[in-house]
């Protein structure tokens, strides 16, 4: 097997996965703004909010439509590229698959429901479709992530001269870290999407502050986004703590920890040496990596120093990525907490130009971070593809050439991602002008 075709069969997954998360992020956050948008033209009657859902909708749609896609490839990419895996850990988390997929056609009949039920069903069902497009869209994000912790923390199974027996598939669904990595990445999912829409329409309120549509939606926005970005640092407590118990090698290379030590202090930034096995020019804050991770400040810390160098994962690409994610986390978690004094203070938002600049600056932060956090988890477990039992060289595919298919997959979604952002354009672009505005039928009409 050529070097060459491992790493593009890796990088090809790689890239997909980078891909799609982007589509099912949004996939799980977005419905909620949809929901809410329609819940309160319900609730108030204002017009404005209707034609928020209507909006929201379409994007919805153009988003599902691209996810649907990109995550229908990756389905026959785990098979055509890792068949070892599929072989051996298929019947331990075929179960999850299984659930994903009744979640993601349940969402798909409520989408297509809600789409064209507006005039055809009545209010409250059609609310409710929408519902459970977001409660579905919700489980199958968590349906899929079950599965990856089963990766990271394998259990419902035994290995016997190489072959998986005495398989217990629920065992496998509540594996060690299934709640951390469903609670954080959902919450992710939410406060991405909220942070994303947000910045779109501040950027518009920077060109018009006045424009009713884009205040209600940046409300909404922030509501959720928010919201959900305050309970970031809570799941992400949670998640390293699961990472110090079950990975204590990924936590060493995500706080570059070369050496075992008690009372570890956490570092922030800093320059990693691989080579000489340190990191320089980080801050030190003495004893809170082992309280973080143990809840004790005087608890042991692994070093990467206690594992084999064949069996460590690259400690710069984990700890950069875990040091953009947090970096990002906290800027969103300070700018909620901006909103709410702001808030408070009965300052409105949408009037507060610096406070809007904020927004659209950090409008992909969420999008950033989701992706930095991906790299953490799936870098961090390297060589391992499931970890402790299957390294991913043992399960990646040794069918040759597949250099060009990645070069064609790659010019794919270039070009599905072009595609997606014109339209999402398009849509903004083409946003009502609600200064001075009457009713019609629902609608929000202008009428200067």
């Amino acid at each position: 097997m050529l070097l060459d075709d491992v790493l593009a069969a890796r990088l090809q997954m790689a890239i997909s996965l980078g891909f799609h998360i982007i589509f099912a992020a949004v996939g799980i956050g977005l419905p909620v703004l949809v929901v809410v948008a329609e819940w309160l033209w319900l609730r108030t009657r204002n017009a404005v909010y209707l034609t928020l859902a209507k909006r929201w909708s379409k994007g919805m749609a153009i988003l599902f439509a691209v996810g649907a896609v990109s995550g229908t490839v990756l389905s026959f990419e785990l098979g055509l590229l890792f068949p070892k895996f599929m072989e051996h850990a298929g019947p331990v988390i075929g179960m999850p698959f299984s659930l994903e997929g009744f979640a993601f056609f349940t969402e798909a009949i409520f989408l297509g429901i809600y789409l064209y039920g507006w005039d055809k069903i009545s209010p409250k069902a059609h609310i409710f479709s929408g519902i459970l497009v977001a409660i579905s869209g919700m489980l199958s994000g968590v349906f899929v992530v079950i599965a990856n912790a089963w990766m990271n923390s394998p259990t419902g199974f035994e290995v016997v001269d190489g072959q998986f027996i005495n398989i217990d598939p629920i065992k496998a669904m509540l594996n060690p870290m299934a709640f951390t990595h469903c609670l954080h990445m959902t919450l992710a999912a939410y406060a991405a999407t909220g942070f994303l829409v947000a910045g779109i329409h501040a950027y518009m309120l920077l060109r018009n502050k006045n424009n009713i549509f884009h205040r209600k939606a940046l409300g909404i926005a922030l509501a959720v986004g928010g919201t959900t970005s305050l309970l970031m640092p809570i799941s992400g407590d949670l998640s390293a703590k699961a990472v110090a118990k079950h990975q204590p090698i990924k936590l060493a290379a995500m706080e570059a920890q070369f050496t075992t030590v008690k009372s570890a202090p956490l570092r922030i930034g800093g320059i990693v040496d691989e080579e000489k096995e340190e990191i320089r020019y980080s801050i030190e804050i003495p004893y809170l990596l082992s309280f973080l991770a143990y809840g004790d400040p005087n608890a042991e810390v692994k070093g990467l120093n206690e594992f084999s160098k064949e069996n460590r994962p690259p400690v710069g690409i984990v700890r950069y990525s875990f040091q953009i994610m947090v970096l990002l986390g906290i800027a969103m978690m300070l700018t909620s907490i901006w909103a709410g004094i702001l808030f408070w203070k009965n300052w409105k938002l949408p009037d507060n130009r610096w406070f809007l600049r904020t927004l659209v600056i950090l409008a992909p932060a969420g999008i950033i971070a989701i992706e930095a956090g991906w790299i953490v988890t799936e870098v961090g477990r390297q060589p391992w593809i499931i970890y402790g039992v299957m390294k991913t060289a043992e399960a990646v595919t040794p069918m040759p050439h597949l250099v060009v298919p990645f070069l064609l997959f790659c010019i794919l979604y270039v070009f599905l991602l072009m595609v997606v952002l014109w339209l999402i354009y398009k849509e903004v672009s083409n946003s009502p002008n609600t200064e001075e505005r009457e009713l019609k039928g629902g609608e929000v009409v202008n009428v200067t």
